[in-house]
Parts: C-alpha cells; sequence; structure tokens
C-alpha cells in the first residue's frame, strides 16, 4: 500500500497549517468504549475520543459491562492531591492564561466547569468574568463547532483538561480553543492559540507518523518563542514502529518546539514528599524520525528527538476526578497523558515560568523528583525503562512547582485546613473552630489575632473560643507542627456579631484566664510549639 506523508494545508494566522495524516487509511471507528489492556488488578478502563487520525490521549475508568464508571462524587485525585503532590505554593499572582487545544464543541464546557470549581472551593471562571474564552479554531468567539461524534468524546478530553488546569492553578484564565475536526483543525486551532499570546499552552493530543513522513512543513505550527508548548507523549507505551494506522511516534509531542509530557502512576507515600511515582505502563516514548536530536537529550539512545521531556501522574488507576454530566454521567476518573500534559501547563503557568523550553527542563534536574521505575514497554533500554536521569517514559523527571520557583517546599504529610468557620463567616461568640492536619502533625495550635488559644496533640482538632470574645473581626490561625519543628498554617478571618463580649486577647476557654492545663487535658504550649508561638506572624493584613 503507497505511504501518504504530510500534506499541506492553507496558511493560519500567518503560519502554516497542517493536517497529520496517516501512513495508511485509518480503521473503522470501534464500539464506544473498548476496554484497555490491564495488568490483574487494576481499574478497567477504555481510551477516550481514540478514533480519527489526530486522537486525544485519555483513559477513563469503565464498569465490567463497558459502560463509563460514573459517580455522584468525585473519586479520583482533586486540586489538593494535585497540589501537594507536585509542591504547588499557594497564592501567587497575577492571572496567567492556560491555552487549551481540543476538537469539537462543549456546549455544557461552563457548567461543568463550575460544578467542578464549586465542588473543590476553587473560585468561579465564567465567560462573563473573563476567566473563561471559548474560541472556535479562527479565534472567534462565534459561531463555535458542534459537538463532535459520539464514538469521539472529545467533550470528556475538554472537560479532563480545563478541570486539572483549574486544579493546578485556580487563579489562571483559561483560553478553550475548539477545532472544527479532529483532523488538519487541531492544527490551526494551535495557531489560533499562539497568535492570542497565552501563558502556556497545552495540547493533549497527537497523530501517529511514519519513517516516510515529512513534519517540516508541519514545525512552523509550533514555533512560538516565549510559549511554552506542552504536548501528551502518548498512551501506546515505547512505540518506534512507524508502521502508521495509529503506531509510531506522536506528533507534535516529537516537536522540536514542544516540550513533550510523559506519564506516570502517583500513590502516597512516606518520606519528604509525601508521594512517590514510578513510570505509566501506558505512557508514550518514541524516536522521531526526523526532528534532529537536541544536546540536552546527550543520553538518548535516539538518532533522533526523543519523547518525553517531563512527566506527571497520567495512569488512570491512579487518576484525577474530572466532572462531565452529558457525555460521562457526572464524576469520572480519568488518566493519560491528556491529564499530565495539562498538569504540567498549569503548574509552569502558575510559577510564572511560561517561557520555559524542554532544554531549560534538563538543566532544572535539581526541581525535578526524578522516577527512577516502572517500564512501558521492553526496548531494553532507557527508552522504555525510566532510571536516573532522562529516561523514554519520564524524560527528566516530574516537577516541584516549589522548587522551581524558589519556594519553600512543605514536608510531606505536614497539612493542615480550617474546616470551620469559612472565612468571612458572621459567628457567635463562643463558636468552635474545627481544622484537619496530616499524619505528619504532633501538635496543632489556634491562634486568634496572634495571641496562641489552645493546642491538640491528636485529632479531633476541635477548639472553643471564649464567650466574651469581643464583636467585631477577627484572624484565626491554626498552625500544625511538626517532630522537626516545621509549621504550615491555615487562616480564615471571621466577624462576631455585636454582643458578644469584651474586646481584647481571649482567654483559654479550657483553662480560664490563669493558663496552664486541666487534669486530663491537652498539654498547654511547650517545647513543641514554642517555636511557632515565636515564628507566627499575621498573613493577612487587618481588614477596614
Amino acid at each position: 500500500m503507497p505511504v501518504r506523508s504530510i500534506l499541506p494545508a492553507r496558511p493560519a494566522f500567518g503560519v502554516v497549517a497542517a493536517v497529520l495524516t496517516m501512513s495508511r487509511p485509518a480503521p473503522a471507528a470501534p464500539p464506544r468504549l473498548v476496554p484497555d489492556a490491564r495488568a490483574p488488578g487494576a481499574p478497567a478502563t477504555a481510551a477516550v475520543c481514540s478514533t480519527g487520525p489526530i486522537r486525544c490521549l485519555a483513559h477513563i475508568r469503565i464498569t465490567p459491562a463497558g459502560e463509563i464508571d460514573a459517580t455522584a462524587a468525585p473519586v479520583g485525585y482533586g486540586p489538593a492531591e494535585l497540589q501537594s503532590a507536585y509542591q504547588v505554593p499557594a497564592g501567587g499572582q497575577g492571572a496567567p492564561t492556560i491555552a487549551i487545544v481540543d476538537a469539537f464543541g462543549y456546549p455544557d464546557l461552563e457548567s461543568d466547569l463550575a460544578t467542578y470549581r464549586a465542588q473543590f472551593g476553587l473560585p468561579p471562571c465564567t465567560v462573563a468574568s473573563g476567566c473563561l474564552t471559548i474560541v472556535n479554531q479562527r479565534g472567534a468567539t462565534s459561531p463555535l463547532p458542534p459537538e463532535g461524534p459520539p464514538a469521539g468524546n472529545w467533550t470528556i478530553e475538554t472537560a479532563l483538561d480545563v478541570d486539572v488546569a483549574s486544579a493546578m492553578c485556580p487563579r489562571c484564565k483559561l483560553l478553550v480553543v475548539q477545532a472544527d475536526d479532529a483532523k488538519q483543525g487541531l492544527f490551526t486551532a494551535h495557531s489560533a492559540a499562539a497568535a492570542a499570546r497565552p501563558t502556556v499552552i497545552s495540547d493533549s493530543w497527537g497523530g501517529a507518523t511514519a519513517s516516510t513522513d515529512d513534519l517540516s512543513m508541519l514545525e512552523p505550527v509550533f514555533d512560538h518563542p516565549g510559549i511554552a508548548q506542552f504536548a501528551a507523549a502518548g498512551d501506546h507505551g515505547y512505540d518506534d514502529s512507524g508502521t502508521g494506522g495509529g503506531n509510531g511516534p506522536l506528533y507534535p509531542a516529537t516537536s522540536a518546539h514542544v516540550i513533550a509530557v510523559g506519564g506516570t502512576a502517583l500513590v502516597r507515600a512516606g518520606g519528604a514528599r509525601g508521594w512517590s511515582e514510578t513510570a505509566w505502563s501506558s505512557g508514550g516514548s518514541a524516536c522521531s524520525f526526523s526532528i534532529p536530536r537536541p544536546a540536552y537529550q546527550s543520553g538518548s539512545p535516539c538518532a533522533f528527538r526523543a519523547s518525553a521531556d517531563i512527566a506527571a501522574v497520567g495512569d488512570p488507576a491512579t487518576g484525577v476526578a474530572v466532572y462531565n454530566l452529558a457525555a460521562a454521567g457526572g464524576w469520572a476518573v480519568i488518566g493519560g497523558t491528556s491529564a499530565a500534559a495539562p498538569i504540567v501547563a498549569a503548574l509552569f503557568a502558575s510559577i510564572g515560568r511560561g517561557d520555559i523550553t524542554a532544554a531549560q527542563i534538563a538543566g532544572s534536574t535539581g526541581a525535578l523528583f526524578d522516577v527512577t521505575s516502572g517500564s512501558n514497554g521492553a526496548c531494553g533500554n532507557l527508552l522504555c525503562n525510566a532510571a536516573a536521569g532522562w529516561d523514554g517514559p519520564t524524560g527528566f523527571g516530574t516537577p516541584s512547582a516549589a522548587l522551581l520557583s524558589g519556594a519553600t517546599v512543605p514536608p510531606g504529610g505536614l497539612t493542615v485546613q480550617i474546616t470551620a468557620p469559612a472565612d468571612g463567616a458572621l459567628v457567635d461568640a463562643g463558636f468552635q473552630v474545627t481544622a484537619t492536619a496530616g499524619t505528619a502533625a504532633v501538635v496543632v495550635g489556634l491562634f486568634i489575632d496572634g495571641t496562641l488559644l489552645r493546642t491538640r496533640t491528636a485529632p479531633p482538632y476541635v477548639f472553643s473560643t471564649p464567650a466574651n470574645l469581643g464583636f467585631g473581626g477577627h484572624d484565626l490561625q491554626v498552625v500544625a507542627q511538626d517532630a522537626q519543628d516545621h509549621q504550615v498554617v491555615s487562616e480564615v478571618r471571621v466577624t462576631v456579631r455585636l454582643g458578644g463580649g469584651t474586646s481584647g486577647p481571649p482567654p483559654d476557654p479550657d483553662t480560664g484566664p490563669g493558663g496552664g492545663c486541666r487534669a486530663g487535658g491537652d498539654p498547654g504550649p511547650g517545647a513543641l510549639l514554642a517555636l511557632v508561638t515565636a515564628v507566627v506572624v499575621p498573613l493577612r493584613r487587618r481588614r477596614a
């Protein structure tokens, strides 16, 4: 059968757009959900939008009957877990823009995203506020393309992209560019995304290339210095076959201008980080047939450019929570390098590194978690086996946002969060403060307006406040400390209703004004909390 190569297309936004075709005709569309091959004990999953010349790289958990395993509440990892695993510092400044390129329309995108963000306490992100922008492949807000074929499930892919981007960078703006199709339109849409000059671009899709394909006409589509572009590395493991028809190195992951993102399995663990990762057995890696090998991949066995450069969670067995009501039936657990690419893109946007390159990532290994175990094939070398330093499945490792940005990294397992009252709440004097803390915490203390009220050495972390606490605004801080004197703080501000008592530093409700401990009570501030008492500072200026 003759081989078809890359066919040029009309220019888009002054950049050549082209269609990535297969080296042999695409097979007929499979049933909507075809179970993936899986290891014993692993959850059943199926590929999402797996048909067409270019496919997305997401895998969703399914039931034994082959239906999407929808749940009424989120099950997979959410913002707290992802931010903890990749050490994303709280707060941040500005509103970077994450551009997400996907195929076809998604009428419920805004409402599904609102459900996701509300579930996890993230600030709203709407079209009206300017946080969410949805455009077609020409960069216009209308007309938006219709939904794709039901077998494609591209709305699930888009939901995955915007949800994990929100999780990693809640303050970021989202620009969703919807291609007319899962072919040439995706390249045109990428050009539209770049023309908008976002902070980063995420492409959770790719097409297989053959050894005879000429990629030179496609490379200008991704040549945008100053915009970090992240592409999913694949979901079929190591593949250098070059036979086409769905096999072979994925493009644009092998482009010289993008950062290729591989996949890992992410699980909780001991140690300072609190998490560990291994290479995902189906994560993509491959050698290009024509893109020159960059200098930073000197350890690669490939003659040409290899993927991946970096990695993040992709194994659907340790997948992320995503909300899509119409196509997925509600909450679902999804993995794939389709999850890894927007996770990493949003991470770099959140820390102001939207201009980073793959070469700079290679030079930042001290700020990455080196993944040294796991395999995605039987090649017998670094291209399919995770190892120290660079390897095909995980690149140079997975990112620590804190280390990449120079922020302080909280020790693994040391977390604290005030669960009640809510920030800005109106309360009566004598209200209770409840909090949760990670397993590393050995003492948890409550401060009101900078004064230590009480400590607890074990859950539940519930603190009663004085009945005579004065009316007006008060700053509440709950501090958790571990055995090595590391600390983390959670803070809210509340207003006590008029008639709540006298103002001034609150007495301890358990011990009274004289301090000390009641018989049988928790110990008061001792050696472990001495350092906390010394270093706690107001995290929020008193409001007018």
